[in-house]
């Protein structure tokens, strides 16, 4: 059995009964807007996200049941998900996602872009029209964070004064923002306490830093992984291996590095020497180190709750993150 499969188990038939919501969910008058959601909706990924929501519900829940409001809170992180995801394809010129052309590809980036505003308006919406105002506060926060997160990268990847800190601050806000909500979404709908969501956003936040160290990671792989190794590289992106490699290296190897990133046009060659001389320096060895730290912390977390089919999934979820191939 898949890994995924098994994470599902214990919340296999509310995963079935939310993909039908789901699809609902996106439903509109304009026919070219419903192929389109249509195209998203049989792509679909793993859906952590809303897996998340679930298991985090069913955990904290006395009874480990879910709500109405707790499939309206899976939707809200999918429905928000799926719009960032169009939007990312556009800002990177992805011409693929999922082993599939991207909507930008298919349909161009004005249609697009236009999609993406829908999914993330029946996203605001679903909140609002059910009253759904502490959800609506908690996705809200975490889209202003992805936002700034993205544009701080975008600024100091330009200016290559990214310190580790920094780094932290963007993939706290880029990634690891939407998994904390996931999780206090699924808090929220079975829970009034604030205490308790804020540990399960707090829980969310590990497992987000720790999957994005994972994606970073890739790039100094050599797993195929749908993307070519050292696309990071060669679109500037200053990821912890590579910040620890500057920090821990003589003034030449620093300013080679440097200079090398920063060429307008980096040759694969080139590129391999980087990965080469980020792995000798330590720098895979440092970042698996931190990213396993926050799966740790994540984990003692969620240890402070008994131990059932839920508990064991989130633990098998922290795991997979970490050690996933794609």
């Amino acid at each position: 059995m898949k890994i995924i499969e098994q994470i599902k188990l214990p919340i296999y038939n509310e995963m079935e009964l939310f993909e039908s919501k789901f699809s609902d969910s996106m439903a509109s008058r304009v026919s070219l807007l419903n192929r389109i959601t249509h195209f998203i909706v049989k792509r679909k990924g793993k859906q952590m996200r809303p897996m998340f929501v679930f298991l985090c519900a069913k955990l904290l829940s006395k009874q480990n049941k879910v709500n109405s409001k707790t499939y309206r809170g899976a939707a809200i992180i999918e429905l928000i998900h799926t719009a960032t995801l169009v939007h990312d394809d556009i800002v990177d010129d992805s011409s693929q996602r999922r082993g599939f052309f991207s909507i930008n590809t298919l349909w161009k980036n004005k249609i697009a872009v236009l999609v993406g505003d829908y999914l993330l308006s029946k996203g605001l919406l679903l909140s609002i029209d059910n009253d759904d105002f502490d959800l609506l506060k908690i996705i809200s926060v975490a889209v202003r964070d992805m936002s700034q997160g993205e544009l701080l990268q975008i600024e100091k990847s330009r200016k290559f004064d990214i310190t580790e800190d920094i780094y932290y601050e963007i993939i706290k806000q880029k990634t690891a923002s939407l998994l904390a909500a996931c999780c206090a979404l699924g808090a929220k709908s079975v829970d009034d306490s604030k205490a308790m969501v804020n540990c399960f956003h707090e829980f969310g936040e590990h497992i987000g830093m720790a999957f994005q160290i994972k994606d970073d990671l890739f790039d100094y792989g050599e797993t195929k992984i749908g993307k070519p190794t050292g696309i990071d590289i060669k679109e500037k992106k200053i990821t912890l291996p590579l910040i620890f490699a500057i920090n821990n290296c003589d003034v030449k190897e620093r300013r080679w590095l440097i200079d090398s990133v920063k060429r307008k046009q980096i040759e694969r060659k080139t590129i391999k020497k980087i990965i080469d001389k980020v792995n000798e320096l330590g720098g895979v060895k440092y970042a698996n180190k931190m990213m396993h730290s926050y799966k740790k912390k994540a984990l003692d977390i969620l240890f402070r709750f008994p131990k059932n089919q839920y508990r064991d999934a989130l633990e098998l979820m922290a795991n997979y993150v970490v050690e996933r191939k794609v």
